[in-house]
């Protein structure tokens, strides 16, 4: 397996003039590669499309539905029990006020859990998604890593990830567009950004 360093870059001439800075610190053409990585769900990684079999985010959308809607509806029962009473109506008060509780008890419990929580973006530990873009990767030994990854950053580049793979005739061929990145933990975590 060979050591691999990353970045993202908006445009293929910011990671052209990166690979060239590159070459200026003597790295040889066959140790960079540039290519474009599509936005996620793209990447036709089943037969009829899509990289993935479900949405990552909606794992635990069925709980939150369940809970809501059991908890809301009861409170929904006994506020149309209470309505019942009041309007002579009580069997049909607690029933649509059950169903209307239940209704939206599984649309804001679902909405709880598909709420994206903020993740702290730390060194070392894989983002939770690959963005597009351009990505630049280098094939680097341990002792240039570190400058590499800070090239690539000051350079302009996001998300400087380390990764471990196949590379050959200049390519990093195993290259999965569907896994995290892993961001590097030779830049400061600031500079890899804080918050995804």
């Amino acid at each position: 397996m060979s050591l691999i360093v990353a970045a993202r870059f908006e445009t293929f001439e910011a990671a052209e003039n990166a690979s060239r800075e590159l070459f200026r610190k003597g790295f040889d053409e066959d140790d960079c590669t540039i290519f474009f990585v599509s936005p996620r769900g793209q990447h036709a990684t089943y037969p009829l499309g899509g990289d993935q079999a479900a949405d990552p985010g909606a794992r635990r959308a069925h709980v939150g539905a369940f809970g809501g809607a059991t908890v809301t509806g009861a409170i929904g029962a006994v506020i149309g029990g209470a309505i019942g009473l009041t309007t002579g109506l009580p069997i049909v008060a607690v029933l649509i006020g059950a169903g209307v509780g239940a209704y939206l008890g599984s649309l804001g419990g679902a909405f709880v859990k598909l709420k994206s929580q903020a993740k702290r973006r730390e060194p070392g530990r894989p983002v939770a998604v690959r963005h597009a873009g351009v990505l630049l990767a280098v094939h680097v030994k341990p002792d240039t890593e570190a400058e590499v990854a800070r090239t690539l950053r000051a350079l302009g580049g996001e998300d400087v990830e380390k990764a471990e793979g196949r590379w050959r005739d200049g390519s990093w061929t195993d290259f999965d567009p569907v896994k995290p990145p892993v961001l590097s933990d030779k830049v400061r975590p600031d500079h890899a950004g804080a918050v995804s």
